[in-house]
């Protein structure tokens, strides 16, 4: 018997954030879409499987988010980051140099929020648009292209067929692999250890990075948990140190990073599992191919420094959907998705650049590559022109 094929405007291989993200863009905007994961979303940071990472949205994000209807159900869950503090703590004295958004703009540079509340905040704005089909457990088997569409078999034994199809399956994309997309990949020799912490000092919307060698040490407010202020930590090191620090007691742990954090908020205790991360940069390529567009880490990957990484994701979603609302009739035509890839693939590889030099100087060790940091962060920080240029290149904005 055969199988009857199932048309919709779009389909979004993968579930995370950025895939759900465009499947409330998408379906916001009135097209029909389908969306699929193998897995489910987890919403509980204390379920297991929970992504423990948080995200701070920057200003543009949180436009994007506000836009599409989504901040309204996250936005009492999310912490503010009004000043972003680097610390030097290669010397023998912590050097401070505070970066306020107050110098660029009358809004904090970013909201940090969970990414387990984020998932649950999307599963609902997803449950309130009909024309909308998300289907945890469900994978993407193959996929042929047209010039007319893009026909999608599904675990499920559906055939699927759509005008555009969307990858958002993550820095090992399929999809991209079948479509024999090049992606150059930088690996860093480091894992990224998140977790979330209480302390004694509260954060005062202050998000503050602790430099020495092997990575950085991050702290982003988050609300406060159980009456203690609370911040979400990225810890970026050697892989060999990471691992050592993920078999520690709790005990041990807590000194552990308490000292690492240069004691900046007093007393560290973890509230979370702590969940191990490969550190790589990496850019495809293509950002699209034949009724194809990738997005997120499908298209470029960023180590966790300057909360580019998701940001950069949102900006691929808005720019995809911005074209497919100016011609809906055209949406996953050739012409449409080379403009995508103009659009977005110099932005993507500036930050890839950018961000992996940044992650290099940081993790440099020794007294020489020490100075250099002291130097040049008292160098951005003290001429002004310079510190709101790169602020606002920080934020995306002009």
């Amino acid at each position: 018997m055969k199988l009857m094929a199932i048309y919709k405007d779009i389909i979004i291989s993968g579930g995370g954030i950025a895939g759900l993200t465009a499947a409330v863009a998408f379906g916001e905007a009135g097209f029909e879409v389908l969306g699929v994961d193998p897995t489910a979303p987890v919403t509980d940071r204390s379920h297991q499987g929970a992504d423990l990472r948080t995200t701070a949205y920057l200003q543009p994000a949180q436009a994007f988010l506000q836009q599409i209807g989504l901040w309204p159900l996250v936005a009492d869950r999310s912490a503010p980051l009004q000043i972003m503090r680097i610390v030097d703590a290669a010397g023998e004295a912590l050097v401070r140099k505070d970066f306020n958004a107050a110098d660029i703009s009358d809004a904090p540079f970013g909201w940090n929020l969970g990414n387990w509340d984020m998932r649950e905040g999307l599963l609902t704005r997803l449950g309130a648009l009909p024309n909308v089909d998300f289907q945890p457990g469900i994978s993407t088997i193959s996929s042929q292209t047209r010039s007319t569409e893009a026909r999608v078999t599904l675990s499920s034994s559906e055939r699927v067929c759509c005008k555009m199809l969307i990858a958002a399956d993550g820095r090992d994309s399929p999809i991209r692999r079948a479509a024999k997309i090049r992606a150059k990949r930088t690996d860093f020799g480091q894992l990224a250890l998140s977790f979330a912490v209480s302390h004694d000092i509260p954060h005062e919307n202050i998000s503050t990075e602790v430099h020495k060698a092997g990575g950085p040490f991050t702290l982003v407010p988050l609300p406060d948990f159980n009456g203690k202020p609370s911040s979400a930590v990225v810890w970026m090191d050697r892989n060999r140190a990471i691992k050592e620090m993920q078999s520690q007691s709790i005990e041990a742990f807590n000194a552990a990073i308490t000292e690492r954090s240069a004691g900046v908020l007093g007393q560290l205790e973890v509230i979370t599992a702590r969940t191990a991360w490969p550190i790589i940069s990496q850019l495809s390529d293509h950002f699209f191919a034949e009724r194809t567009a990738f997005i997120a880490e499908a298209a470029h990957v960023v180590p966790p420094i300057g909360a580019q990484g998701l940001n950069l994701s949102l900006g691929d979603i808005e720019a995809l959907l911005d074209l497919a609302k100016a011609a809906p009739a055209q949406i996953g035509e050739a012409d449409m998705l080379k403009r995508y890839h103009q659009a977005r693939r110099p932005i993507a590889q500036s930050r890839v650049l950018g961000v992996g030099a940044l992650n290099r100087a940081s993790k440099a060790e020794g007294p020489i590559a020490a100075k250099a940091r002291a130097l040049g962060l008292d160098a951005i920080h003290r001429i002004t022109p310079l510190r709101r240029q790169l602020m606002q290149l920080g934020l995306g904005i002009r």
